[in-house]
């Protein structure tokens, strides 16, 4: 009998959607007939009502990419979200993949992160029962498990019966190359929001593969049909589910403890502040500093695992996000440390703030992070003066290719795609081949590599990004620094100073949803259709489009390897004398992302010391008018202040600010409606809710509030209570 409902949802997808709203329809009518594994048919009946359109489309359209760092996405109902279902296929087809060749004695080593789905932004508010509430990183790993011992693949895995075992990313890399595995997998949506999560294949190197191999990958995965499982019980018993030897973690500290040989003995009377961000960073960063000598402190309500990130700002566990360290910072005052360290939940990324001589804290982002590391372990006498190779991404501060170049006996590879799986494939390259496009080198001479994103090696140890080499040298180098009464800020100011006034800006635009999909999209068309020629006054003197397959073409990366190839190659590149501007849609996130590098003038090495304000000044402002040149090609143009929210605030979201919240708070203030400034913040708080879902929007206003007060100076000098509110927005 036919589901009125449903024929109701169909007739409006296919009327507002067209094709891609028919393909939505026939995908959940898929689901909802229980023809996939695990697909809830009760709680999406209770889906079908027209209110939920869009929700459905978004969830239907389309099976969840494969990106740059595996699939991640929202947590949620249909073939675009990760639930049981998409988890069992991806990873039964990884079994199919790996069985392809005929080859026996298989094995997989399996992680996961902190995770757990507790529908933060409500978006499920409507369902009577939510049966996937709950679900965490560690039950999709036992369920995979399950999976891969149902295959006969052995499957290790952390403690396997204790359900809050976590393990991080570099960690997992480490492993699949101790234990000789075929491959690995870790659920993790790494830095993203609390309600995401995510799947990353890796393979028999630690790494995550490239096209053409992500190519055969996927089609295993789409081709994935019947699901063989093992009860898990029965796959401990049968020794297809085995814990992971503690020996692995016990080489992992000893691979740190040789690495850090020689440096320093670490100042145990100078107390490192350590936030995990309520991530699995404890198990490797805290416990590696720790073993080393260091005293490390950690804020209370960030120094375990807590999926649901409620004591972080914002709930953004990222490093790159200036307020998610805010806390840990408060905490460093009270213990008196100058130096806060941060990793994101999976423990790859590393973040760096610095307290100054005047009471405030620096946020370092990755590029300077990046340089900091490289001038310390290749140019500084008081560091280990290594020569070797540095790679970096397309995407990443040139300071590293410079540095490298005034090394001497060194060389860098920089251009490569987005994603750190590029430079694992350098350094498979230089050992399969001893060279990679024309350089010639091997994986032990690798001394950095590094992408703007706050993701770093300090050698060929291990194929993923790991923060715990970065968080070594940067707690020593804050130590030797503080015995000679300076800051990590100064140390970068000289090497400014030395190497060149290199800066650079990173900014997301932020667009949610299948709408904001096609929203970027126009975007990059537009950009191809009608290139820029000019940035800020500079002449553009070379455009490079990665699309672009001829051989001869700028980019030089030639025919595309496979379907999988074609997103990471999504990028154009800007160049003038003295600006290089990148833009890209992320291959993780629902966003298009803009990167601006300032160069220095010619060899003028010595203006980079003394004008670090006035270079971080140029490039915040050619990210910002960037940002807009944008929007303004797809008809959309932000105001100041809504342009001085955070990236991590999406598009819809800084319209309707524009269009509702500024001129409201305008009229509230010129009329006086609220008595105090604590009933003003509240309704401000109401009304930006959306913004910042399952956290406090208030802190991601300040700067946009700042900005309208500014440029509002009569209104705010006459309302009672302008003045307070200006002081706010600036504290």
């Amino acid at each position: 009998m036919a589901n009125p409902n449903l024929t109701l949802i169909t007739e409006q997808l296919c009327a507002q959607y067209g094709d891609a709203g028919a393909s939505a329809a026939r995908s959940l009518e898929k689901w909802l007939d229980g023809e996939e594994p695990n697909s809830f048919p009760e709680a999406l009946e209770a889906h079908l009502d027209p209110k939920n359109l869009a929700l459905l489309f978004d969830a239907f359209w389309q099976d969840l990419p494969f990106g740059t760092g595996g699939r991640r996405g929202r947590s949620g109902y249909g073939p675009n979200r990760i639930n049981p279902t998409t988890v069992m296929k991806t990873i039964q087809g990884h079994c199919n993949y790996l069985k392809q060749d005929g080859a026996s004695d298989l094995s997989v080593v399996i992680a996961n992160d902190v995770r757990v789905f507790n529908d933060v932004a409500a978006v499920y508010g409507f369902l009577p029962e939510n049966p996937l509430l709950g679900l965490t990183s560690r039950d999709y790993t036992k369920l995979a498990c399950e999976i891969y011992a149902g295959n006969g693949i052995t499957a290790y895995t952390l403690s396997p019966e204790d359900d809050s075992a976590v393990m991080t990313t570099p960690e997992l890399s480490f492993a699949i190359k101790q234990l000789h595995a075929t491959g690995g997998v870790n659920f993790s949506a790494s830095h993203n929001m609390p309600d995401d999560n995510g799947i990353k294949i890796y393979d028999s190197f630690g790494s995550q593969p490239v096209a053409p191999h992500d190519q055969h990958l996927l089609d295993a995965m789409q081709s994935a049909s019947d699901v063989t499982k093992m009860n898990f019980a029965d796959g401990l018993a049968q020794g297809l589910i085995k814990a992971i030897p503690d020996q692995v973690h016990q080489d992992y500290l000893a691979l740190y403890t040789d690495v850090f040989r020689g440096s320093p003995t670490p100042d145990a009377e100078q107390t490192i502040v350590y936030t995990p961000l309520c991530g699995c960073g404890v198990t490797t960063v805290t416990e590696t500093l720790t073993h080393l000598g260091f005293s490390v402190a950690s804020p209370p309500g960030e120094d375990k695992p807590d999926g649901s990130f409620e004591s972080i700002p914002f709930r953004a566990p990222n490093p790159e996000v200036v307020q998610a360290t805010h806390n840990a910072c408060k905490f460093a005052d009270e213990v008196g440390s100058g130096i806060v360290l941060s990793t994101d939940p999976d423990a790859d990324r590393v973040g760096l703030e610095v307290k100054l001589p005047r009471g405030d804290w620096y946020h370092f982002d990755g590029n300077q992070i990046a340089a900091v590391l490289a001038y310390y372990l290749m140019l500084d006498p008081r560091g280990p003066k290594r020569k070797g190779l540095v790679i970096e991404t397309l995407v990443t501060t040139k300071i590293l290719s410079r540095i490298a170049a005034v090394a001497q006996d060194s060389c860098a590879v920089d251009d490569l795609l987005v994603g750190f799986k590029y430079v694992a494939n350098v350094l498979k390259e230089l050992e399969a081949n001893g060279h990679y496009r024309g350089v010639k080198s091997t994986p032990s001479d690798l001394v950095l590599a590094a992408e703007e994103s706050h993701g770093v090696i300090v050698g060929p140890w291990i194929m993923d990004k790991d923060a715990t080499g970065a968080c070594i040298y940067l707690a020593s180098l804050y130590q030797q620094l503080k015995a000679e009464n300076k800051t990590l800020l100064d140390y970068y100011k000289q090497l400014l100073g030395e190497v060149g006034g290199f800066d650079s800006a990173a900014r997301s635009i932020v667009m949610s949803g299948a709408e904001g999909v096609a929203k970027r999209d126009s975007i990059m068309a537009a950009l191809r259709e009608s290139p820029l020629t000019e940035i800020c006054g500079f002449a553009v003197n070379k455009w490079v489009d990665y699309w672009n397959e001829s051989p001869e073409s700028e980019g030089g990366f030639g025919p595309f390897l496979s379907d999988s190839d074609i997103l990471p190659r999504n990028v154009l590149q800007l160049h003038t004398d003295r600006v290089v501007v990148t833009i890209r849609p992320s291959g993780t996130e629902p966003k298009l992302k803009l990167y601006c590098q300032l160069l220095p003038k010619g060899n003028d090495s010595a203006a980079g010391e003394a004008n670090l304000a006035e270079l971080r000044a140029s490039t915040e402002s050619l990210a910002e008018d960037m940002y807009n040149a944008l929007l303004g090609s797809i008809g959309v143009e932000l105001s100041d202040c809504a342009l001085a929210l955070p990236d991590i605030v999406d598009l819809h979201n800084k319209e309707g600010f524009d269009r509702d919240t500024l001129p409201a708070l305008k009229t509230a203030l010129a009329e006086g409606r609220y008595a105090s400034l604590d009933d003003l913040l509240a309704w401000m708080r109401e009304k930006t809710q959306s913004m910042t879902p399952g956290g406090d929007p208030l802190p991601a206003l300040k700067g946009a509030i700042a900005r309208f007060c500014a440029q509002n100076n009569s209104v705010v000098a006459s309302a009672a209570l302008g003045r307070e509110l200006e002081d706010w927005s600036t504290r």
